[in-house]
């Protein structure tokens, strides 16, 4: 691997005060793909690319992303939570859009060395992370709509505080009942670009009427929740966590994997099944809902405390975090920062 270190390092921002995917590194990864293979990684400082108009994922696209994130305790040792997980994620979605594999093991390996190099970045005030964005675009410089020939991969990393500014005070969300995220035979199972565009005039609308996120129906029937714009969803009905299964729309959340695998391990309750919104309406209505929460990457776990539904704003659980939210959030950030034991293997030590 060529590494080439900035000769100016970046000031270092208020660790306290971080939101999140403000702030950027000294240092990213670089990897091009041409001639039918991956070339050599470069480590190089964090600067602009210099892309051709005509390049194909700007008009057609053609780009997957991942998010996953370090951490460094308090005897300094610094881990990743499930890589692993991400770049098989990642190299589904790359098949799905037509798009070269990763070498999963050598990626890993490249991804801690630019941690290394960069280490002084990691925060480790409570909340904190440092966040690793990995992307791959396809960089062909000309029009036609057909897969690209070239791509470029690319690790990018940001310390980031709590994703919503209001962190585990429960959030707002709306169910959007007119717009479709992903329909059955889409890409909704996959991390890319255009989805996330998708979402955006949804939320938009759902911001402007007082709620943080939007809650997605499914696009055929329009009937059964699936997931928010950054969160998978879980809601407790009288005990019992029950989490839209995975029929093809929905991203396989790896925190929401972990969330399912953790209460099993812990003898919970925990259903993977289609929910309807007049179950959640019916079970909220007769004070059969206990809580209601959303798992992902960025937010970990976030509670949810109030669902707009046909222009009602139904309160969970009166708007407090619940006992099986509050313990999922204990226990997953518990185990990446090793304040908890590893019992799944999940953890991966970078030094």
């Amino acid at each position: 691997m060529k590494i080439t270190l900035t000769k100016q390092k970046k000031a270092k921002p208020d660790y306290s005060k971080l939101g999140f995917g403000k702030y950027f590194t000294d240092h990213m990864l670089v990897m091009d793909y041409k001639d039918g293979k991956w070339q050599e990684p470069e480590i190089m400082p964090y600067q602009p690319f210099a892309l051709d108009p005509s390049t194909c994922v700007l008009h057609y696209g053609q780009g997957i992303f991942e998010g996953l994130k370090a951490y460094k305790n308090k005897d300094g040792k610094i881990t990743m939570f499930r890589p692993y997980d991400n770049f098989r994620r990642m190299n589904r979605s790359a098949a799905r859009l037509c798009m070269p594999a990763l070498d999963i093991e050598e990626t890993v390996e490249n991804l801690k060395k630019l941690i290394m190099i960069d280490e002084d970045w990691i925060p480790t005030e409570p909340g904190t992370a440092l966040y690793i964005r990995p992307t791959m675009i396809a960089t062909d410089p000309m029009l036609g709509v057909h897969p690209g020939h070239t791509y470029r991969f690319f690790i990018i990393l940001s310390p980031v505080g709590s994703y919503y500014e209001s962190g585990l005070t429960p959030t707002k969300i709306m169910i959007e009942n007119e717009y479709v995220r992903a329909p059955l035979g889409g890409t909704g199972e996959a991390k890319c670009m255009g989805n996330y565009a998708a979402s955006l005039l949804a939320g938009d609308i759902a911001n402007k009427h007082g709620y943080e996120q939007v809650l997605w129906l499914d696009a055929k029937e329009k009937k059964y929740v699936e997931e928010v714009g950054a969160m998978n969803m879980f809601f407790v009905f009288d005990g019992v966590v029950k989490t839209p299964a995975l029929v093809g729309s929905i991203l396989p959340g790896i925190t929401r994997d972990s969330v399912i695998r953790v209460l099993e391990h812990e003898g919970m309750p925990v259903e993977e099944c289609r929910i309807s919104v007049d179950d959640i309406r019916n079970a909220i209505k007769s004070g059969h809902m206990d809580e209601a929460f959303g798992s992902g990457t960025a937010a970990v776990i976030s509670p949810v405390g109030v669902l707009g539904i046909d222009g009602e704003d139904m309160v969970i659980n009166n708007f407090e975090m619940g006992k099986i939210t509050a313990f999922l959030y204990d226990k997953l950030t518990g185990i990446q920062t090793g304040r908890y034991a590893d019992p799944f293997g999940w953890v991966v030590h970078v030094n």
